[in-house]
């Protein structure tokens, strides 16, 4: 991505790509090319994913579902969202986030102010083969440190992902 203020185009491939928590991301715009106002990053969530209870401390959080279905938990408040649909979890509000189990998750998620790329950078690695894999476990004492890092709080496990309530 260029690191000047000029205008380009990323293909549907291209951009910074990384595993997070066994999430597939792919940075199309970030603080380098906003001037720090916003990231914009492409997402592939697998099947019946959900990140941990969290909040952040500085960043208004965004997203548009472009395939999939989720669950987004906030504040006490249950969205679903579709295709098509944008969800807005404003900053400092704790909220999570389920996958349906049927299929995985694509969106756009759009940060404000940019930084979340270096939260993902820092706790992810770099993507070579663009599928999803075997999540795995990640260790919650590492995510909460790289989180406080990054003014995010981890609040809380995901939630159970059969829980519809």
């Amino acid at each position: 991505m260029p690191s000047t203020n000029r205008p380009y185009v990323l293909g549907s491939a291209e951009g910074q790509a990384m595993w997070f928590l066994g999430n597939l991301v792919t940075v199309k715009a970030a603080g380098a090319q906003t001037r720090g106002r916003l990231t914009v990053a492409e997402f592939l969530n697998p099947a019946g994913f959900a990140p941990p209870l969290h909040r952040h401390l500085e960043e208004d959080e965004m997203f548009y579902i472009l395939s999939g279905t989720a669950r987004f938990l906030c504040d006490g408040e249950e969205l679903t969202a579709h295709p098509g649909d944008f969800v807005l979890l404003p900053v400092g509000l704790p909220h999570t986030f389920v996958v349906d189990p049927g299929e995985p998750l694509r969106c756009l998620q759009i940060t404000t102010p940019s930084g979340f790329e270096d939260f993902a950078a820092d706790v992810g690695a770099p993507a070579h083969e663009r599928r999803l894999p075997d999540p795995g476990p990640f260790d919650p004492a590492a995510l909460g440190h790289a989180a406080a890092r990054h003014h995010i709080e981890i609040l809380g496990p995901p939630p159970n992902t059969h829980d519809h309530s």
